[in-house]
């Protein structure tokens, strides 16, 4: 049996689990909370909003790693609210009004899922564009465009970090680090855990824990169908989520195969294809209850690299949790407790290890080719662009912009074209050794 498929026993499932929300937590609340924000709704709807984001990241999550028919990838993976919708969905709010702003957006995201499920066959064929230089370069931006995330955690959403965030964020650090280096086994898996509950105790003292996320939180609490409005079918949001769903697919593609790398089970184009339908199911499904377009989670990805973790079963707990969380809002109200600077401090060697996994796959490459060096600098700078300056395509059209926006995009478009010019040269330049790290 493959270590994926391996079913640990119930307390580590639950600490394992509990790990992965916590590290995806802010992530997956973050978009509900900016949408809900925008179109006005009141404390109790946007309590509601969040818990039908959790809810259905939970939905998703299942159904990636378990399975059903030719949906799931059945690998460690994490889904939930992707970022790349926020700037469509809010033109579309802005254009339609706070009135009927969301039921176009769930009109948009329903069609978007839809064309994941028809075009995932197509797209997951694609992986012969893929080759380790490419995942290598991929992989390793995730990593980088992950980075300056944890960088606004320590310092708590300012312009500057504060001697309170940096000492929240150094000692959370510290402590994943000790526990990963000095413990063995099973905490040893469960160090960025340990560091995330040493980091928010150390915390509770100094006055760095809101605890107004448990005042008035419902103890049980789900939206109806359609409760945030019946789906409205609009062309120029469809054409605008169409894209968005590209993005979602193109980044959902680059963490399954970097997944595969990191759990030592290389991705076929069936396992690509199975990943993207629950993708597109899921966000289908999330317009039901209220959620968003989901994906798969990079920083989870970074998870499984620095724990070594693999088991699906694993990341399946953390998938029942998030549906309690989306069911029980008083749990979640807990969960999110972590202050920002502790999150950040663990979210530094987190989001490092995909990096770390990308270069680990980059050494699969031989860099003897000039032409190599020139494919995997190219798209690194082009894929760094937005991360470095995030208004640097503020000119360009929205359409244009949910593209280049995304650094993982970006880079993974460069990579693959580049590699599609260069890559024959690559092999002739390269000795006969070397030839298949091209």
């Amino acid at each position: 049996m493959h270590p994926v498929d391996t079913k640990p026993p119930l307390p580590q499932l639950l600490a394992g689990g509990l790990q992965h929300v916590a590290a995806m937590y802010a992530g997956v609340v973050a978009p509900p909370l900016i949408i809900g924000q925008a179109v006005g709704l009141d404390a109790g709807q946007l309590s509601l909003l969040i818990s039908a984001s959790l809810f259905t990241a939970g939905l998703a999550t299942l159904l990636q790693t378990l399975g059903a028919w030719r949906f799931g990838a059945r690998l460690p993976l994490v889904n939930g609210v992707t970022f790349a919708a926020v700037a469509p969905i809010l033109a579309i709010v802005e254009q339609h009004g706070t009135g009927n702003g969301l039921g176009v957006v769930y009109g948009a995201t329903l069609v978007g899922g839809a064309l994941v499920v028809l075009a995932a066959p197509f797209f997951s064929r694609l992986t012969r564009f893929f080759p380790p230089i490419v995942t290598g370069t991929v992989i390793t931006l995730i990593g980088l465009s992950l980075l300056p995330v944890a960088v606004t955690w320590i310092s708590d959403q300012q312009a500057s970090a504060n001697g309170e965030g940096l000492l929240l964020a150094a000692i959370t650090l510290a402590a994943v680090l000790a526990c990963n280096r000095f413990l063995r086994g099973f905490w040893s898996s469960v160090a960025l855990l340990l560091g995330l509950v040493l980091g928010t105790l150390v915390a509770w003292p100094l006055g760095a824990v809101d605890t107004s996320t448990l005042d008035g939180a419902p103890a049980f609490g789900i939206t109806t169908p359609f409760h945030f409005g019946t789906p409205v079918l609009d062309i120029a949001a469809i054409v605008s989520m169409a894209i968005v769903m590209l993005v979602v697919m193109a980044e959902s593609t680059a963490d399954m195969l970097a997944l595969g790398e990191i759990v030592d089970r290389p991705t076929s184009e069936r396992t690509l294809a199975d990943g993207l339908r629950a993708d597109g199911f899921a966000t289908a499904l999330a317009t039901v209850f209220g959620g968003f377009a989901a994906t798969a989670f990079a920083q989870n990805v970074g998870l499984v690299a620095m724990t070594r973790v693999v088991s699906r079963y694993v990341v399946a707990m953390s998938g029942l949790i998030l549906v309690l969380l989306g069911l029980f809002p008083v749990t979640g109200g807990v969960v999110a407790l972590i202050p920002a600077p502790v999150l950040g401090g663990a979210g530094l060697v987190l989001f490092g290890s995909v990096a770390v996994a990308g270069i680990r796959t980059l050494g699969k490459v031989s860099f003897a080719s000039p032409a190599n060096v020139t494919i995997v600098a190219a798209a690194l700078g082009i894929g760094l662009i937005p991360i470095a300056a995030p208004e640097f395509y503020a000119g360009f059209p929205s359409a244009v912009r949910t593209v280049l926006d995304s650094g993982i995009s970006a880079g993974c478009i460069a990579a693959v074209l580049l590699n599609v010019i260069f890559g024959e040269r690559a092999k002739a330049a390269a000795p006969a050794a070397d030839r298949e790290g091209v």
